[in-house]
């Protein structure tokens, strides 16, 4: 008595396409499925960030050094469009 029979979840059926349309159900199963989709990454997301992070394997030496650019300096504008020659 306490489940459903098959007679009631055809009721049902016809009731949810008599309310929202049958245009309207795919989006909003769609949209139900992104939002498990969302829900499941955060709550993954949470638990890793939960948990203690292993020791980093670095060591002190191997730590990335910054790369020092050189500035070149675009070459000055000479009288009109008359070019130096400079020896290469």
């Amino acid at each position: 008595m306490g489940s459903l029979s098959p007679w009631h979840w055809a009721i049902l059926a016809v009731v949810v396409v008599l309310l929202f349309g049958a245009k309207k159900l795919p989006d909003a199963a769609r949209s139900l499925g992104k939002s498990m989709r969302i829900f499941k990454s955060e709550l993954r997301e949470m638990q890793t960030e939960s948990r203690p992070e292993a020791p980093s394997l670095q060591t002190p030496s191997e730590t990335p050094q910054p790369v020092q650019s050189q500035r070149v300096d675009p070459p000055a504008a000479t009288e009109q469009g008359h070019t130096e020659a400079r020896p290469a």
